[in-house]
């Protein structure tokens, strides 16, 4: 009987005749997809480039999370993978786009917490850091002309800017090729970015340039949003932060622009060859350097924002070995089980 489902075979062509080739030409319907399918890419630049053009580059989290699923969806509709991987997209960044909104706007209520922001301790203890005088003060003396930026401005720029798009731009490499790592990262992203924001409703903290404006410090530059400026380059905001109803100056403590660099490294180093390893280890400790000379945090500010992501890794990933260890515990007890049911019924 099985041998009549099976197909029948098919028959050796004779030596010295070709075969025909059959294949259905294509419809005059088909054609047209496949040349539209072409334009999701220059479409999809022409609108970033009029957006850019309008509101300025984009920097936002949640204006750079837009962006990218944009990407994502052109991508799917140029390659022609059709409406299944349309909705792939969907069924995995929206919920993610959601989550990165939802923080984008509670950031901005954690602001109104009913207990003062402190910046006393992180004061004292940069202090004993520098030696009797915080390291922010120090560096911006030696090395910052107002008015008159340095090469390693714009390099301070380039990577803090990096902060807004780095980790989406890599769950969105992960998502094509490896989506177990995609999931993996991004729960440390989002379980990082929502222990941060209960910090900062717990320790609001105030950041060295808001420090000094208050006279607890010598004046300091915010050098990224001084070279920003005197660039002349527009920037596009949070969806969410239009004015200072949603702005949040006192979330310093930890520092997630230190966070997420250090929450890769941990994350990639042990999969990570020699070459990135070098990479692995240099951005976490630029960033550092770009936050603690612009103003923008303390130095414990960048150990806490490290010490979350140590946390926040290491967490995830024994809560992922724990998961597995009690899976393949509960496969050995299940073929156990069946292998005494045989050789008690053989």
């Amino acid at each position: 009987m099985t041998k009549l489902l099976r197909p029948a075979p098919t028959p050796p062509p004779r030596a010295g005749r070709l075969r025909p080739v059959s294949r259905p030409l294509p419809s005059a319907r088909a054609t047209a997809l496949a040349r539209l399918r072409l334009l999701a890419w220059p479409l999809y630049l022409l609108a970033l480039v009029q957006y850019v053009r309008i509101n300025g580059v984009p920097y936002a989290n949640d204006v750079v999370f837009c962006w990218l699923i944009g990407a994502l969806l052109a991508a799917a509709v140029h390659a022609g993978h059709g409406l299944r991987r349309f909705l792939l997209v969907l069924r995995d960044w929206v919920p993610v786009m959601a989550a990165v909104w939802t923080y984008s706007l509670l950031r901005g209520y954690g602001a109104h917490t009913p207990w003062a922001p402190h910046w006393r301790p992180q004061l004292l203890a940069d202090r004993v850091l520098g030696f009797g005088e915080t390291w922010t003060v120090r560096l911006q003396h030696a090395l910052y002309t107002p008015g008159s930026p340095h090469w390693y401005d714009y390099v301070a720029v380039t990577v803090y800017m990096s902060h807004f798009f780095a980790v989406f731009l890599i769950l969105a490499v992960l998502w094509r090729r490896r989506h177990d790592r995609f999931r993996q990262l991004l729960v440390c992203y989002l379980v990082l970015t929502y222990a941060g924001f209960a910090t900062y409703v717990l320790f609001p903290a105030d950041p060295p340039w808001l420090v000094a404006q208050e006279g607890h410090l010598p004046q300091l530059t915010r050098v990224v949003s001084e070279v920003l400026a005197e660039s002349g380059l527009p920037r596009a905001g949070s969806v969410f932060e239009n004015g200072s109803r949603f702005a949040n100056d006192v979330a310093a403590m930890p520092s997630l622009h230190s966070a997420y660099p250090m929450m890769l490294t941990l994350f990639f180093w042990p999969t990570a060859g020699r070459r990135l390893r070098v990479l692995l280890a240099v951005y976490p400790l630029a960033m550092a350097f770009t936050l603690v000379y612009g103003a923008e945090h303390f130095i414990v500010d960048v150990f806490a924002g490290w010490a979350y992501a140590a946390a926040t890794v290491y967490g995830v990933r024994w809560a992922r070995d724990r998961r597995v260890r009690a899976r393949e515990a509960r496969a050995r007890e299940a073929r156990a089980r069946a292998a005494s049911g045989v050789s008690l019924g053989g």
